[in-house]
């Protein structure tokens, strides 16, 4: 079979001809219809993520063929028996466990999940590591309520376009930020309210006037501009960070955060009853996720490429049946 595997940093990428995997009495061979690209993909190409081995399939989303049937694949492994925190042994697919950025995989039955029927393979393979970091951060962590007032930074990327979706969906008032005012467009079509460009001068205090401050802030950025996210932040509200793209906080007000009486979480990926639920949320609303492109496997180094520039509104699609 065909399958994306991570080499080295020196040359990453290499599309190998390979065995099937190994299967056993709990771990059934599938085959793969579509997979979608992660920035974790590209960090473990780039050395910037733990535990990086040679030689893994790439890949955290996927969806599997099964008697006729579609599935999504849930990518975490070894939750464990907490619900509130992933065990030591946590891990997703594509590292250190071989992903979907191939022909077949071998997985238990139980990380699989029904395709809800109105979204297409591609669709449906664009939603589970976003929408299930999006879902948990939103509704556990959180606690999103219908009355909030919230703000995505950073649209474009997959789990934030899944959280304008999922807080719209919920009642929510939604405005967003990016760097591309085509992104904060886009984002108006499914149901922003408005959006400010963060390369602005004094960007959040022009958000801060038109939406009126935030009770539910969502970021993946972190860095010197998570401070603005303070000020922007209403008496009582909460922040969601799920990623840290420009590094480290400095310039954070202490007094601001337990005056506002704030509170921050942090949130990454959720257990299998997150997923269900998440995907019970996205059929009854009939959510679809935002496909940006699709690319045979064959096409990998444009795909990485795309995201690499930050150009994509949406997840990156293989279709490995081209």
């Amino acid at each position: 079979m065909k399958a994306l595997q991570y080499h080295s940093k020196e040359k990453p990428l290499i599309l190998d001809d390979l065995p099937d995997p190994p299967t056993s009495s709990d771990r059934i061979l599938y085959e793969v219809l579509a997979s979608a690209l992660n920035h974790r993909d590209v960090w473990i190409c780039q050395g910037l993520y733990p535990g990086i081995q040679p030689k893994v399939t790439l890949g955290s989303d996927g969806v599997v063929k099964h008697n006729g049937q579609h599935y999504m694949i849930n990518p975490g492994l070894d939750w464990g028996s907490d619900p509130h925190l992933p065990s030591d042994s946590y891990t997703i697919l594509g590292m250190p466990a071989d992903g979907t950025f191939a022909e077949k995989i071998a997985l238990s039955q139980e990380q699989l999940f029904q395709t809800p029927g109105h979204l297409s393979v591609f669709e449906a393979a664009a939603l589970p590591l976003a929408g299930l970091t999006a879902y948990r951060l939103l509704f556990i962590r959180c606690q999103l309520q219908a009355s909030d007032r919230v703000c995505v930074t950073g649209i474009g990327g997959g789990v934030a376009l899944t959280a304008l979706q999922f807080a719209v969906a919920t009642g929510c008032e939604v405005w967003v930020t990016s760097s591309s005012i085509n992104k904060i467009k886009k984002a108006v079509t499914l149901g922003a309210a408005g959006g400010q460009l963060y390369t602005e001068d004094q960007w959040h205090k022009k958000l801060l006037k038109d939406s009126g401050g935030f009770d539910v802030i969502i970021d993946s950025a972190a860095g010197d501009g998570f401070s603005h996210l303070i000020a922007m932040a209403n008496k009582g509200a909460r922040i969601g960070i799920y990623g840290g793209s420009k590094g480290n906080i400095s310039n954070l007000s202490p007094q601001r955060i337990f005056w506002k009486h704030l509170t921050i979480f942090g949130s990454s990926m959720g257990n299998a009853s997150d997923f269900r639920n998440m995907v019970d949320f996205v059929d009854q609303n009939r959510i679809v996720p935002v496909v940006d492109s699709i690319f045979k496997l064959s096409d990998f180094e444009t795909a990485f490429q795309r995201m690499r520039m930050g150009e994509q509104f949406g997840k990156i699609v293989f279709d490995h049946k081209k």
